[in-house]
């Protein structure tokens, strides 16, 4: 996800993965001793200036936004430095803090993705910012949904949203022309979507009617959340014992199949979805599924394009949007302090609407898409308000600890299907039993 009339060339895809990795647990949970110590540091210096450490995992564009929003906090609040760092991108961020952790020198604050937040919320170490989410100045109930969901775990807000995003739909409007095919337009059905797909498909040209991530990771399967919550499923059952999506499952998958059986679909075989993107940008694929990250390379690109909500079953618009989080760390009272305090100013809609601008994400919240400076960006980049207005009706993944392993068991079922490999049926049986046996497992 990264994601112009005023900003820079963003990089593709944000330059973060959105992987669903395991977690060393152990590593995570038997810190608190080592932690304690971390804490006797409370970074104050001798002239009362307080350091605090915020790895970021930003590279390029999105860096060089946050160094300057940095700049202009530390201008407005000078007895609070923050310390920019951590050396990894965001993809590898996890397996950092993890090790962080375990040897009690951890940053202040970390870019986590939303996926990993359960797991790493597990540590003694990880500050509840219920109380400074509630007391911020823009009041909680206007962020969107999905930016609220994603950091809340048993009531608890256990980080603040970094980033959202959102899935809908880029044509490539000659290909459309020179098929005969009208534009799609918003509540049309995923059958349409199929059908369109095939006739896109042309063998002799090497053109595809859509494309699909086929690795099995995080990038695979955040894209069949849409259909399961569209059928009425969900992710996890309401008892928390198993899937919530066993039986809606199956016809989601038949979506997939029904591209696989009419070859309409390019399976891009490496992480990160880059020559998918690829694909849609030679000019060789229809349709791709994907978010305002990649919105900067299709213009670039020089694709004459056409943005449209995910199809639905039902009629009603529904997709995703999978936020990332800024997660902080207890390392004493006054740098939590003095975290807090960037924090709130961070997610503050004149600095929310910069970072959105600057480096390619979505307003976390209503107040920051009224402001003229997201307005201007809407109104030069074509396409981009499709995404925006998609927050109304976009969801999140859970905050649960076993949702890397439903989403590593439920990758494997879409690549199989994608190959050919399995039936749905057969394909949905086999990640039931690897996801309800996560979920029976004591956490």
């Amino acid at each position: 996800m990264d994601v112009t009339r005023h900003a820079a060339p963003m990089p593709s895809r944000r330059e973060v993965l959105r992987g669903a990795r395991a977690l060393a647990l152990s590593a995570v949970t038997g810190v608190t001793a080592a932690g304690c110590a971390k804490g006797a540091d409370d970074g104050v210096g001798a002239d009362g200036r307080i350091t605090i450490e915020l790895w970021h995992g930003q590279t390029d564009t999105a860096k060089h936004a946050l160094e300057r929003l940095v700049a202009d906090f530390q201008r407005a609040h000078p007895g609070i430095r923050v310390d920019l760092g951590g050396g990894v991108l965001a993809d590898a961020m996890l397996q950092k803090v993890t090790a962080a952790l375990a040897s009690g020198s951890y940053p202040d604050i970390a870019y986590i993705f939303g996926s990993d937040l359960a797991s790493i919320a597990r540590s003694p170490q990880v500050v509840d910012l219920t109380g400074t989410v509630g007391s911020g100045p823009t009041p909680w109930n206007d962020y969107w949904a999905p930016a609220r969901a994603a950091v809340t775990l048993n009531g608890q807000v256990r980080a603040t949203p970094a980033v959202v995003d959102s899935l809908a739909v880029v044509c490539n409007k000659k290909l459309f022309r020179e098929a005969g095919l009208p534009l799609p337009a918003p509540g049309w059905k995923w059958r349409e979507f199929v059908e369109t797909a095939r006739r896109l498909t042309d063998t002799t040209r090497g053109t595809f009617g859509t494309g699909w991530p086929g690795v099995g990771d995080e990038d695979t399967v955040w894209r069949l959340w849409p259909l399961v919550w569209d059928l009425g499923g969900d992710v996890i059952a309401g008892d928390g014992r198993g899937i919530g999506f066993a039986d809606v499952g199956v016809q989601a998958l038949q979506v997939v199949e029904a591209l696989a059986r009419e070859s309409s679909v390019y399976v891009d075989p490496k992480p990160g979805s880059e020559q998918m993107y690829q694909v849609f940008m030679s000019g060789r694929m229809g349709m791709v599924v994907t978010g305002p990250w990649q919105l900067p390379d299709i213009e670039q690109a020089e694709i004459d394009y056409h943005v449209v909500p995910l199809p639905t079953f039902s009629g009603r618009p529904v997709t995703i949007s999978g936020p990332d989080t800024w997660t902080m760390f207890d390392n004493g009272g006054a740098r939590v302090r003095a975290a807090r305090t960037f924090l709130s100013w961070l997610m503050q809609p004149a600095q929310d609407v910069r970072w959105d601008v600057e480096a390619g994400s979505l307003p976390l919240s209503r107040a920051t898409q009224a402001l003229p400076a997201w307005r201007d960006k809407t109104a030069g980049t074509k396409g981009l308000k499709v995404f925006a207005q998609a927050l109304e009706s976009a969801r999140a993944r859970p905050v649960h600890p076993a949702y890397p392993q439903i989403s590593q068991a439920l990758g494997q079922a879409v690549v199989a299907v994608l190959l050919r490999r399995s039936t749905p049926s057969e394909a949905l049986r086999s990640c039931a039993d690897e996801a309800n046996a996560a979920l029976l497992i004591p956490r």
